[in-house]
C-alpha cells in the first residue's frame, strides 16, 4: 500500500452518494477539500469520527472547506448512517474500493487476529485546484476534527 503525499494531484473520481447522485472531484474545484476514508459506516469509530466533523462543519464551511466521507458501504447503508446520525456533509460509496485504491489506503490490516484487505482510516486535505495539500495519517477518531480544524486554522 502506497499511500498518496502532499504535493500531488488528488485522483479523479465520480462515485454515488447517500442521495445516489454522483459526485465528482470536479464538483469541489475552487474549494478545499477533506476526503477522509473510513472503514465502515455505523461502526462506533467511524460514527465518533463522522460526529466529530458533523459538529465543526459549519467552522469548515467558513474555512472554504468541504468534508466528504468515503468508505466501501453502499448508499442505501450510508443514507441510514447519515440519517441515524444527522451528518451534515457527503458520503460516498465506494463499494468496488477503486478510489480508495487510487489513494493508496487499500490494504492489508491486522485486526483481532485477523488479516483482511480494507480501508485504512486515512485523510486527504486536497486545495482549490485538486493537489493533495496534506495527509492526515496519524490521529485517534475522537481528535479527528480537531486536529484538522486545527491544521486549517494554521494553513489558511
Amino acid at each position: 500500500m502506497e499511500t498518496l503525499q502532499a504535493g500531488a494531484p488528488a485522483p479523479d473520481f465520480s462515485l454515488q452518494d447517500q442521495e445516489g447522485k454522483t459526485v465528482s472531484l470536479s464538483d469541489f474545484h475552487g474549494k478545499k477539500l477533506l476526503l477522509y476514508f473510513y472503514p465502515k459506516a455505523m461502526t462506533p469509530g467511524c460514527t465518533t469520527q463522522a460526529c466529530g466533523l458533523r459538529d465543526i462543519n459549519s467552522e469548515l464551511e467558513a474555512l472554504n472547506t468541504r468534508v466528504v466521507g468515503v468508505s466501501p458501504d453502499a448508499p442505501a447503508r450510508l443514507k441510514r448512517f447519515e440519517d441515524k446520525q444527522q451528518l451534515n456533509f457527503t458520503l460516498l460509496a465506494d463499494e468496488d474500493h477503486q478510489l480508495a485504491e487510487k489513494f493508496g489506503v487499500w490494504g492489508l490490516k491486522k485486526f483481532m487476529g485477523r488479516e483482511f484487505d480494507g480501508i485504512h482510516r486515512i485523510s486527504f486535505l486536497i486545495d482549490e485546484k485538486g493537489q493533495i495539500a496534506h495527509v492526515f495519517n496519524k490521529f485517534k477518531t475522537k481528535e479527528h476534527a480537531d486536529v484538522v480544524l486545527d491544521y486549517l486554522k494554521q494553513h489558511p
